[in-house]
């Protein structure tokens, strides 16, 4: 009997410890959202590196990123992608060639770095996971459980800076063995742009052969 007691408090024990982590998660989730909904614009520079022990694959990238609303402008992998508000326009000088496509609902953050600050509010079950000093910076991580279960991605891990309140690393891992890394660094808001910052401009492209 003693022992039917002891398994019973351990299990409510349990749950409750895992109800408080998730209510955690939640809140720190809803602060960063706030937090980044005030801005008129976000800066940062980002590096991106895909890992596969297994495989012995390893493949870094570096780029930048200027978000205002909807609307944003990416430099990466010696090309440039542009979004505002309605085409993506993809600019690629090496090959003097521009791509113009609309945007897709289904699109994740591999490809609209729009949502990479708000993906996380639907579609995932929340966990509260370790917390790491990086530099002095306090990171408290979110593990994100996709809610319903994919069968590419086991689960993510969100970085948040709790001091800033900023999304500072997102990690995917994959079923395959397959961790992809992102992280962000030199954060800035509310930059002065120009009004036609995220406005394409054919003109400037006079050679460029424009693929629609």
């Amino acid at each position: 009997m003693k022992k039917i007691f002891s398994l019973l408090f351990t299990l409510l024990t349990t749950t409750t410890v895992m109800s408080q982590g998730m209510e955690q998660a939640k809140n720190l989730l809803e602060q960063v959202t706030q937090n980044m909904k005030k801005k008129d614009n976000i800066r940062f520079e980002f590096s991106y590196v895909l890992e596969n022990k297994a495989e012995q694959i390893r493949q870094e990238l570096e780029g930048e990123v200027t978000l205002a609303g909807n609307q944003y402008k990416v430099n990466f992998m010696d090309a440039i992608q542009l979004f505002d508000g309605k085409k993506i326009y993809t600019i690629v000088p090496e090959n003097e060639e521009i791509t113009i496509s609309f945007p897709d609902d289904e699109d994740d953050l591999s490809v609209n770095p729009s949502k990479l600050l708000s993906f996380y509010e639907e579609g995932y079950g929340y966990e509260w996971d370790i917390e790491q000093r990086v530099m002095g910076r306090a990171i408290q991580y979110v593990k994100l459980l996709p809610n319903p279960a994919s069968e590419e991605v086991n689960y993510l891990l969100l970085g948040i800076d709790t001091q800033r309140l900023e999304v500072y690393r997102v990690i995917e891992i994959g079923y395959n063995n397959t961790r992809t890394t992102l992280t962000l660094s030199n954060t800035t808001h509310n930059i002065q742009l120009p009004d036609d910052f995220f406005a394409f401009d054919a003109a400037e492209y006079p050679n460029f052969y424009i693929n629609e």
